[in-house]
């Protein structure tokens, strides 16, 4: 900062709010238009999907009434309330906005609160005249006006496709409602621990929570007589993507619920500001363990202390597929009854599950894709992990030992890949197990499904190695540039079916090459090329971080 206020503040503990939140946009001037951008696509490109399966009164009417009945359905899904083109449209995607608005919400809020103490960043700011609240108030701040900001987005969007007003300017204000629930969860997880990946995994267990509570009182509520919509029970109503969802947008359009939101909103705030003055700065209220008095005979190699520095991250991100794994597999034997009442949804099933007729392995082929995304998203967290150690100045210690730059590197490599690996197989166990315990047989779909899971790990490499490849050649816009790919390539994998893009097009993502097992024939080749470009990525990255100098931030 060049600019330093010498008058007095009318309120001292918020001086320099606003020149943080000027660094704040600065630092997010990628991020966030990235984030933007991804809902607005992934949205626009969902109403328009369901316009086109769903054109007629009776198709609608159909997949309501065929949803409402399903606890399947309701739990991944989301909530039905209605039978209109807007009510199917906010079944199917206010979910999912909801969930990635918390995302983007709580890391966003920790990466300018205790990521800034982590780093020092905190520290060099607060030797100018800031309060001791400026850096959390800025950090809610820009919070609040990127929810605005998405807000407009989605009721744009929706009426651009003709939707009623109202209910598009519900559905948008109930995808702000929940960010901005999980900007003040993230606001007290950031006060609570001392680190950011610690203040991230907190915010996501409860973003996870949230997620199944909300899962449980949907697929256990009560259909009403006109059999298109969902009371759902009291688990729902404890969470804000519950909350979110009884909002009911183009439906009843219940304006009320958001006096809830408010009313979480004040008490997160209020904690967190109450947690602020009750800390050391760069501290913690729960303080970490001391470690043993001697370490562990792995901890001084270069792979022992990569391992120490990510089994944490693995570790949760585990729990997590494990959980949506059960899920998943314990109702896909449900799938077929559900899928043969909709023909447009079985038809989009077999279109991205590779053209299979038995649409439960249609089924599963879709929940591996989707899956595979998520551990894509766990390699390229866990490789900028490297990136961030180099930014805060913490390996330079290292690199002045005996340790080369290499083998540093190399260490946390080898712990990705094995975590890539590790979360694959257990996607495929978990699905196999659940699935056969549902249908009698515990251990005959092992021998198909794990196959399956452990066919995207390649793909996933790639987008690991592509992370690798900014680290090494691109320090300073390494998590931009690595984020924004995986974002292009998830995006292609999904939807691109879809709208029958073109086929370059198509190639450009990994994961479009992966041959869409159970439901299609394994084919090594695809994955043989995956993985030798990710091997040639990943050591092009390797060469670039040896030839240039360490750049902290």
């Amino acid at each position: 900062m060049t600019t330093v206020t010498t008058g007095r503040h009318p309120n001292p503990a918020y001086a320099g709010t606003g020149r943080l939140i000027r660094l704040a946009l600065r630092r997010d001037r990628v991020q966030v238009p990235v984030w933007l951008v991804a809902f607005a696509v992934v949205y626009a490109v969902s109403v328009w999907s369901l316009k086109d399966l769903y054109p007629t009164s009776n198709d609608l009417h159909l997949i309501a009434v065929s949803s409402a009945v399903s606890p399947v359905v309701l739990a991944t899904n989301g909530l039905v309330s209605g039978d209109s083109l807007g009510a199917v449209v906010a079944a199917q995607a206010l979910l999912f906005l909801a969930l990635a608005a918390g995302l983007m919400n709580s890391m966003m809020v920790v990466r300018h609160t205790r990521q800034n103490e982590e780093t020092g960043r905190a520290e060099l700011v607060g030797a100018a005249v800031v309060g001791r609240r400026a850096m959390l108030t800025a950090a809610l701040l820009v919070a609040l006006a990127t929810d605005v900001v998405l807000v407009v987005l989605i009721a744009a969007i929706s009426a651009a496709f003709g939707l009623p007003v109202g209910g598009s300017v519900a559905i948008g204000a109930a995808t702000g409602a929940a960010g901005l629930a999980f900007a003040g969860i993230g606001a007290v997880t950031a006060q609570v621990t001392q680190g950011s990946r610690a203040a991230n995994g907190l915010a996501g267990a409860a973003l996870g929570l949230s997620f199944l509570l909300r899962a449980v009182g949907d697929s256990t509520g009560s259909v009403d007589e006109s059999g298109v919509r969902v009371t759902s029970s009291w688990p729902s109503w404890l969470t804000p993507i519950g909350w979110a969802q009884q909002v009911r947008p183009f439906d009843t359009d219940n304006w009320w619920v958001f006096a809830i939101f408010a009313v979480f909103l004040v008490a997160t705030v209020w904690l967190a500001y109450a947690l602020t003055g009750r800390r050391d700065h760069g501290a913690g209220l729960v303080q970490p363990r001391p470690g043993p008095p001697r370490a562990a005979p792995r901890l001084p190699t270069a792979l022992g202390f990569a391992w120490r520095m990510q089994r944490t991250t693995l570790l949760w991100w585990a729990l997590g597929i494990a959980v949506l794994a059960a899920t998943y597999g314990s109702v896909a034997d449900e799938m077929d009854n559900f899928l043969d009442e909709g023909g447009a949804v079985a038809d989009m099933m077999t279109q991205l599950g590779g053209g299979a007729e038995a649409l439960t392995d249609a089924y599963f082929a879709v929940i591996f894709l989707m899956m595979s995304f998520f551990t894509a998203a766990y390699a390229v967290q866990s490789v900028l992990r490297m990136h961030g150690e180099e930014a805060s100045g913490r390996v330079e210690p290292l690199l002045s030992t005996a340790l080369s730059r290499t083998r540093w590197m190399l260490s946390h490599i080898a712990v990705v890949v094995g975590g890539i690996v590790v979360l694959h197989v257990i996607l495929g166990v978990v699905v196999a197990i659940t699935y056969g315990i549902a249908i009698g047989d515990l251990g005959g779909p092992l021998g198909s499904l794990l196959p399956a899971a452990l066919a995207f790990v390649p793909a996933v490499l790639l987008v690991a190695a592509t992370a690798i490849l900014c680290v090494g050649a691109l320090p300073h816009r390494a998590g931009s540039v690595a984020w924004g790919l995986f974002a292009v390539w998830m995006l292609i994998g999904q939807i691109g079916p879809l709208l029958n893009l073109p086929q370059w097009v198509m190639d450009l993502s990994p994961f479009v090459h992966v041959p869409a097992l159970p439901a299609a024939d394994l084919r090594a080749l695809p994955l043989i090329v995956l993985t030798v470009v990710a091997v040639l990525l990943a050591a092009a990255g390797v060469a670039a971080l040896r030839r240039r100098d360490i750049a902290v931030q």
